[in-house]
């Protein structure tokens, strides 16, 4: 949705918008049960400055396995490193801190802290925030991009030294509270700017990010860019190069291009490498700072040097504004049966108007029956996850939401007009998250479709996008937890498939096709059976004849 509450924007957001893409040997290692195996790798990855590869292993080993304690404090120490190196490969971040005192960083950090207070879904542990800003601090420091922009010319043996003597300065705090919280940071900026010269502005921000990581995987500090990148995203478009990247160690991995974009223009197409910009190599300065770079004004210009079949080719692109699709490769894809196909790519403002358009489309071509796929789809608003279950759910339950705050608890029900009745299918699997929960789970519990695939990614809360007053950033704060229309979390357990995937590929013609084509040739038959069945339900009576294949009340 996009749920407007006070000063807030409830979204629902999954890992995959914020964490790296796991690499197919940490994809292997993750799916065994050995947790020793796991942290093995992961310490290999770790040692190698890998946070990304690491952070990604350890929230996938998770996923399987949510309680194992070690594996969780490992990720959350991947998690700062890694969002340390995000930070400082963002413009935008590096300039609030070189351009912000001390006191408007405290005004930041005080902010946050009563946004966790009032919103947050769980009482918040003052004490662990505070240790969490610590260490983010301490990491901070010790990390060379970090120390060149803050500590230029502090030794290591230097900040080693501060770190410790801090340490024994806190020892005997006691942090009960918000207020104690805060002047945990405010003591630390002091010390350290008297010590060796660390800018206040820079050990506050530090406490920020690391106070809100503590939360959860999903709660986080955006810097000014990335907070206008979620709103144009939440509006259903952005200003870019119209590509979406997976970043490496030396090259930035163009996963797939938007029709009409500037990439697309150019002739940039899936599986191209980046491997510089603006004359800069990727290997030399870092994926992440490379992908900043992309960013910029509307109508401004980047020059690329892109790697494909051993060739290098440099182009000069314009950043442009660009309408995000959220409902894709719609068709009818058996027309014998009369079996329409559309794919949700994620859920925005957009998504409903565009829906319903898609729905006429195949309805003026022969639907009889509808398959809705949401296989890797990560979420979005929660909102548009409620107007497309309500356009196929008569009337009940869609979702509630439970927040610590009274503000979150909501329940939201389907409206009887306006419902779309033909059979139907949805396919999901294990990156369908979150808002494509919703809508699945609503499916599935109200009985109105059949639920091909295999278990969905099990996110179920709801995060709210708070904008600060000074920074011109937000922060990401998770204020509710979802239900689906039985009461069922979703949190850790996810949506089942009513017919799994590889269950079926296993004694059938579908085992020799891969794993997406075999959904999709499941859901094709699911759908047929459905049409058959509700053909024979409604024969021809006294001389009529019954088309209720597919009918549409309320327009």
């Amino acid at each position: 949705m996009i749920r407007s509450l006070l000063n807030a924007l409830v979204i629902l957001l999954t890992s995959a918008l914020l964490l790296p893409a796991v690499s197919a040997s940490a994809q292997q290692t993750a799916n065994a049960s050995d947790a020793k195996t796991t942290l093995t790798e992961g310490r290999s990855l770790e040692k190698s400055g890998r946070w990304g590869d690491a952070l990604g292993l350890y929230q996938q080993f998770l996923r399987k396995h949510p309680v194992d304690k070690n594996i969780q404090r490992r990720r959350s120490v991947a998690r700062l490193h890694f969002d340390l190196e995000r930070r400082y490969s963002d413009s935008s971040f590096i300039r609030t801190v070189k351009t912000s005192e001390t006191s408007a960083a405290l005004t930041v950090y005080a902010e946050v802290l009563a946004k966790i207070q009032s919103y947050y879904v769980d009482t918040p542990n003052w004490s662990e925030l505070a240790s969490f800003g610590l260490t983010s601090l301490e990491i901070a420091m010790m990390d060379p991009e970090f120390r060149d922009a803050n500590l230029p010319g502090i030794s290591e043996t230097q900040i080693r030294d501060a770190i410790l003597q801090t340490r024994e300065d806190l020892k005997s705090a006691t942090v009960s509270s918000r207020h104690d919280a805060y002047l945990v940071a405010h003591k630390t900026a002091k010390s350290l700017e008297q010590r060796i010269g660390l800018r206040g502005q820079a050990t506050v921000y530090e406490f920020v990010c690391g106070a809100i990581s503590a939360l959860d995987p999903y709660s986080g500090f955006m810097s000014a860019s990335q907070y206008g990148e979620s709103m144009s995203q939440i509006e259903g478009n952005f200003v870019g190069l119209g590509v979406e990247l997976r970043t490496n160690e030396d090259h930035l991995h163009i996963v797939s291009v938007i029709e009409g974009g500037s990439a697309d223009v150019h002739g940039l197409t899936k599986d191209d490498h980046i491997i510089a910009v603006d004359g800069n190599s990727v290997e030399q300065i870092g994926s992440e700072k490379a992908a900043d770079m992309l960013r910029g004004p509307e109508n401004s210009f980047v020059e690329l040097t892109v790697a494909r079949n051993q060739s290098h080719q440099k182009m000069r692109l314009e950043r442009r504004r660009i309408e995000i699709p959220s409902v894709e490769d719609v068709s009818i894809v058996d027309r014998e049966a009369g079996v329409g196909y559309l794919r949700l790519t994620n859920f925005q403002k957009t998504t409903p108007r565009d829906f319903d358009a898609a729905l006429w489309k195949l309805h003026r071509q022969g639907m009889r029956s509808l398959i809705v796929d949401v296989r890797g789809n990560p979420g979005g608003l929660l909102q548009a996850s409620v107007d497309i279950a309500d356009k196929f759910v008569n009337d009940g339950v869609i979702v509630s939401t439970r927040g610590r705050n009274p503000m979150e608890d909501y329940t939201h029900r389907a409206n009887t007009a306006s419902t779309w009745r033909m059979p139907l299918i949805v396919l999901i699997d294990g990156n369908s998250a979150s808002a494509s929960e919703i809508f699945a789970a609503a499916i599935r519990d109200h009985k109105r479709g059949i639920i091909v695939g295999e278990k969905s990614y099990g996110k179920g809360s709801v995060q709210g996008i708070f904008p600060l007053n000074i920074s011109g950033g937000g922060v990401r704060l998770t204020t509710a937890k979802f239900y689906s229309p039985h009461g069922n979390a979703i949190s850790e357990v996810g949506v089942k498939a009513d017919v799994l995937v590889h269950e079926v590929a296993k004694s059938s013609s579908l085992a020799n096709s891969d794993q997406e084509d075999a959904g999709m040739r499941l859901g094709i038959l699911e759908a047929k059976k459905l049409v058959m069945k509700s053909e024979n339900v409604h024969q021809p009576v006294a001389g009529k004849t019954l088309s209720t294949n597919v009918s549409f009340s309320g327009r």
